[in-house]
């Protein structure tokens, strides 16, 4: 989920699991990843009562078939028995092992709380234990890439700079006529090694249908919620151009110092005066910056950056605006932070933080 709500059903919640693994490249449907969602399954299957004989029947042939499936479904099981207990914490549960930024209070609040580790217990079974690193698309086709919450900087081999945000990945395209760079994942602010005696190829930037020319220095690509892209002018200008023609607007722009555009093949390029492009790359300094944004956009950015996932259970909650500034590397910090100026609660699970 790219908002951090809990917009679906629970029967839903399972095909918004990112799938990656640490220090290999694997398949994004890797074997233990799907032993894990499918142990998932029968446990929250098995947890609503009695088996139906064609239930029955299908549970013994999976779990005879990999000596891996008995384990996996003992561990979901025991996993989910865990958020029952917590999901009863009205009914006098112990309460001293809890993470639980604040007491419960009142039975509606009780009652989302329950609501939300329902919906989100497969969710946390199937991802618990899996830290997230670039995809296996991203490690294969990349030449530079970061890891989730890593920002980094690299040099091109014509004298250029690119600072990557946290998941980011390029690939370059250089030839004798120009220096292509394709934004495969991500954001990336392009710091431009400018045409010279020694360096007369363009330099562009290419992504989801569009490419970006620099005619100065320093300049941001990257992604918008919607499938399209942002583009973001800091020093001197660049011509953004659609590679094909748009179903409307217009196909082409030339952007300058402190301008921002947003693109797509359906609406064209259209001018994003709105976009403060200065905030909007304070990841290059160690940052992040909001500004009466709502929570659910400020806990898809910390999403971005944090091990784990943050969810918010409440729609109202989740369009509660938000200003402030916070730390990349103290980013646990900022939620405590958020959670006490809100005054909402706050409850830790492996890999998963409930705000509600």
């Amino acid at each position: 989920m790219t908002n951090g709500l809990l917009g679906n059903a629970p029967s839903d919640v399972s095909t918004h699991i990112t799938r990656t693994r640490e220090n290999r490249v694997t398949s994004q449907n890797s074997p233990e990843q799907a032993i894990r969602e499918q142990a998932a399954e029968w446990a929250v299957l098995l947890s609503a009562g009695p088996l139906r004989t064609e239930q029955e029947q299908a549970l013994a042939r999976w779990l005879a078939s990999d000596p891996r499936h008995a384990q996996a479904l003992a561990f979901a099981q025991a996993t989910w028995a865990d958020l029952g207990r917590l999901g009863s914490l009205d009914q006098g549960a112990p309460r001293a092992s809890l993470a639980v930024a604040r007491p419960l209070a009142g039975r509606r609040r009780r009652s989302r709380l329950r609501w939300a580790l329902s919906a989100t217990a497969a969710w946390v079974l199937a991802v618990v234990a899996v830290d997230q690193l670039p995809s296996v698309s991203l490690a294969l086709h990349a030449d530079y890439a970061t890891a989730k919450g890593e920002v980094r900087r690299v040099s091109l081999p014509d004298g250029s700079q690119v600072d990557l945000d946290s998941h980011s990945g390029i690939e370059l395209a250089y030839s004798d006529s120009e220096r292509r760079v394709r934004l495969l994942a991500g954001e990336a602010v392009f710091t431009v090694a400018p045409v010279s005696g020694t360096e007369q190829r363009p330099f562009v930037v290419e992504r989801a249908g569009g490419s970006s020319r620099a005619l100065g220095t320093r300049f941001v690509v990257g992604p918008e919620p919607d499938g399209g892209t942002w583009v973001g002018m800091l020093e001197h200008s660049v011509a953004v151009t659609l590679q094909d023609a748009a179903q409307t607007g217009s196909g082409e722009q030339l952007l300058k110092e402190g301008q921002s555009l947003r693109y797509d093949t359906t609406h064209g390029i259209r001018l994003w005066p709105e976009q403060d492009v200065r905030r909007a790359t304070a990841w290059q300094r160690g940052v992040l910056v909001f500004e009466r944004e709502p929570l659910a956009e400020v806990a898809a950015q910390l999403n971005r950056y944090r091990s784990g996932h943050l969810l918010i259970t409440d729609q109202a909650l989740a369009r509660r605006e938000v200003s402030g500034m916070f730390r990349l590397d103290n980013l646990d910090a900022a939620l405590g932070l958020l959670t006490d100026e809100l005054k909402v609660s706050r409850l830790d699970l492996p890999g998963l933080t409930l705000i509600y």
